[in-house]
């Protein structure tokens, strides 16, 4: 079968579709990438609250799909609405790879060991916050651009740190700087961090059937858990909320028999965090009703005003 991606011009975004062509490509399909520039690609000098982030790394790709010049497209899936829109839909969930935040610095080994008034850069509201609630001291600055741009002004000693999503570094090779992956007990990734999302239109059967071996279970799990989490706060690009879910291995059984989640809520104004943990046992298997619990734990904790306030904040999520 003939395939035609489409792709955000980004080197990582690149990398992405490249991969996933060549596991098509390996299947015996023909397949091409078409580059399609995103109102996010457009407006790199602006924060993503002055852009309206809902769609702002997807729209011109999805205009492709409903126009027939592509027949997939391959997101992270971090970016992805967690409700999309007619007529598409979530074809595949490769595996996951490292979905944990990197502490990146030339000179400082660790978060914790960052002096207190050093400026760290970032752009995501998430991660401003559990800055904020972590190093209270530490200044966070607006920091836009893709992987290489933001090394760039690291090396040109613009910030003394940069918090990056790990799998970016890892699928790009440009980890010299990572100095730490943060646990997500302390410092929660997006919902859907590390993961690939593959968006075809719901009514091209053809299509669906070629990606149904890219799907993977455990990912398609908790990526699933993690967006309904998400979709049940109201949560978009511009609100602080961080949501990890991941197979759980107790100490008397290794076999990964519960899924768990960690999941926050926190103001990058005050640094204040709800956080909450919860498992549930793995042959329970519902995705869904796993993640709509956890935020009606988060929102039980106290989560509701940090809700209200971090909607109006200006920054992404990402």
């Amino acid at each position: 079968m003939k395939l035609r991606i489409g792709s955000r011009g980004s080197q990582l975004a690149l990398w992405q579709a490249n991969h996933v062509a060549a596991l098509l490509r390996g299947e015996g399909h023909i397949v091409e990438i078409e580059v399609i520039k995103t109102t996010g690609d457009r407006l790199q000098e602006m924060t993503f609250a002055q852009v309206g982030s809902r769609g702002m790394f997807t729209r011109e790709i999805e205009e492709a799909l409903t126009e027939g010049r592509v027949h997939l497209a391959v997101h992270s899936l971090k970016d992805l609405p967690t409700e999309l829109p007619e007529p598409f839909t979530l074809a595949a969930t490769p595996p996951r790879v490292d979905p944990r935040d990197a502490f990146v610095s030339v000179k400082h080994a660790h978060l914790i060991a960052l002096p207190d008034g050093a400026r760290v850069g970032t752009s995501s509201q998430r991660r401003r916050a559990q800055l904020k609630a972590l190093r209270p001291a530490l200044e966070a600055v607006e920091f836009r651009g893709n992987v290489d741009t933001r090394l760039r002004k690291l090396a040109e000693g613009q910030v003394e740190a940069i918090l990056l999503a790990a799998a970016g570094l890892d699928r790009l090779g440009r980890t010299d700087w990572v100095r730490e992956r943060l646990d997500p007990k302390h410092f929660c990734p997006a919902a859907g961090q590390g993961a690939l999302g593959i968006e075809a239109r719901k009514e091209d059967a053809a299509t669906l059937e070629a990606l149904a071996f890219l799907d993977h279970p455990d990912t398609r799990f908790a990526v699933t858990a993690e967006r309904a989490a998400l979709a049940a706060l109201g949560g978009g690009c511009q609100v602080p909320i961080g949501i990890h879910c991941r197979p759980s291995m107790t100490e008397t059984d290794m076999s990964g028999a519960y899924n768990e989640i960690f999941a926050i809520v926190a103001s990058p104004q005050t640094g204040k965090v709800v956080r909450i943990y919860d498992r549930s046992p793995a042959e329970n298997g519902d995705p869904i009703a796993f993640g709509r619990h956890a935020a009606d734990l988060l929102l039980e904790a106290g989560a509701g005003p940090l809700l209200a306030a971090g909607s109006g904040a200006v920054g992404g999520a990402a």
